[in-house]
């Protein structure tokens, strides 16, 4: 075991013994207001390379089928562990000798992802798909690349027990851009259609609706300039290529192992299913929408826009309710209240086409997703060594991608053998391995405080 790795303490998750008011005050700490404006930059790709895209695919005609595959653009996220020591170690030419190792990377993603969303604008995936799916592909890595970062500036930037609070920040910012990118563009799109030709796809209008979103992570870019790097460890040059190949790829992996040993089993497992029943599903609700009747007016208000708003409301009620009865508690319910609204999906499917219906369905779903994010971001966040956070970080949150991703691809191809109701009872039962590994997960962390191991602590549900 090396030196630098046991002298580093590990961002733990012990009981937390906050009052109510002092949990929600750290809200308004600034580190927490900067993560509300750079988790809107973080957030503003996913749905349009994802969720939004499925909608413009589906109106311009594209096979369910197929909409599903080109999902596997979304597993770049799935694979960001593989650059992430990239990006904790290398450093940019004059940038981070300027900015700072964070800031640096964050700029360069940046500017990746507008280009990205430029490229997607100016493709007509009626034309042809291989152009857009290629600029997705791009949008996607400056993505996961931007967000390796970011998570690591954010690990950085508080202490232990902040953070899940400052996950609660992040993911405001976050949901605020995907009703950005969510209601926002379809509203932009609707707006700038042609009248005479309602009812047919029109390229125009969404190239319109994407270049809006590409100058819109210009609101990231003035933040990463404006802000101070966080208080990371300053490493050591490596001495050969082999000592960086050691540091950089292999120990962040290896320190993992060594502080949880056989323990990582269960939390490696935990991460790669916790949030797959909403992962799953969310692929084909877009397309159940337009397939359901419902209109790109009825969807950016009810779904995008108070959809969005509800997820904010519980990642903050789940941000408070980990600080004050633990991370893992919180995480329980998170995994309860995913897999029965999923089952509120069927029963939508069941009903058609009913607005009232739409908004209960909505309301109960993002709720639970906002409770179920917040908890998990800071369960995560306690799990990584601060020597080697963006790339811990990037295989745990990889690791939460990569399984659900895979399985989604096939999400359309089940929808269209055996339709929506069947689809979403599916993705209901996906649930069920979650609440014995989360059940698992804290009695590990007993058996381990039984034992006197020196694994780091989280609390049990």
């Amino acid at each position: 075991m090396s030196s630098e790795s046991t002298a580093t303490p590990t961002i733990t998750s012990e009981a937390p013994s906050k009052s109510w008011r002092d949990a929600w005050l750290v809200y308004l700490r600034p580190e927490s207001l900067r993560m509300l404006s750079l988790g809107f930059a973080a957030g503003l790709p996913l749905l349009l390379v994802l969720g939004t895209l499925s909608f413009r695919l589906r109106e311009a005609g594209i096979d369910r089928g197929t909409i599903g595959h080109l999902s596997w653009v979304g597993l770049a996220y799935g694979f960001k562990w593989v650059w992430a020591p990239i990006v904790d170690r290398v450093p940019l030419p004059w940038l981070t000798h300027a900015m700072g190792r964070r800031r640096s990377w964050l700029l360069l993603a940046q500017v990746g992802v507008m280009c990205g969303l430029a490229g997607m604008a100016l493709s007509n995936p009626q034309t042809a798909l291989g152009p857009i799916v290629a600029w997705a592909l791009v949008t996607a890595f400056a993505s996961a690349t931007q967000d390796i970062a970011l998570d690591a500036y954010r690990i950085e930037s508080a202490p232990a027990d902040e953070q899940a609070a400052l996950a609660a920040s992040y993911q405001l910012g976050y949901r605020l851009a995907m009703i950005w990118s969510g209601a926002g563009v379809l509203w932009l799109a609707a707006r700038s259609e042609i009248a005479a030709l309602a009812g047919n796809y029109q390229d125009a209008a969404w190239r319109t609706a994407y270049l809006v979103m590409a100058a819109s992570v210009l609101a990231g870019v003035v933040t990463v300039l404006l802000s101070r790097e966080g208080k990371g460890r300053e490493l050591p040059p490596a001495r050969s290529a082999g000592e960086w190949l050691q540091s950089a790829l292999i120990e962040p992996f290896a320190d993992f192992f060594r502080r949880y040993r056989w323990h990582a089993a269960v939390i490696l497992a935990l991460i790669a299913v916790y949030r797959i029943s909403d992962v799953v599903m969310g692929i084909m609700a877009n397309p159940f929408y337009v397939d359901t009747g419902f209109t790109k007016d009825e969807v950016l208000s009810v779904v995008k826009t108070y959809g969005i708003i509800m997820t904010i409301v519980g990642g903050f009620v789940g941000g408070a309710m980990s600080m004050r009865f633990g991370v893992m508690r919180v995480l329980m319910l998170g995994a309860i209240l995913s897999a029965l609204t999923n089952l509120m999906f069927a029963w939508l499917a069941s009903i058609g086409h009913s607005v009232p219906a739409l908004i209960l369905v909505i309301s109960a779903d993002n709720l639970a997703s906002g409770i179920a994010s917040g908890a998990f971001i800071g369960y995560l966040s306690s799990l990584t060594n601060i020597s080697y956070s963006a790339s811990q970080y990037a295989l745990f949150s990889s690791l939460m991608l990569l399984l659900p991703k895979f399985v989604a691809g096939f999400s359309g191809d089940f929808v269209n053998a055996y339709g929506y109701s069947n689809f979403f009872i599916s993705t209901a039962l996906l649930g069920i391995p979650v609440l014995l590994l989360v059940w698992a997960a804290g009695h590990v962390k007993k058996s381990s405080e039984r034992a006197g191991s020196t694994t780091p602590a989280v609390d049990s549900p």
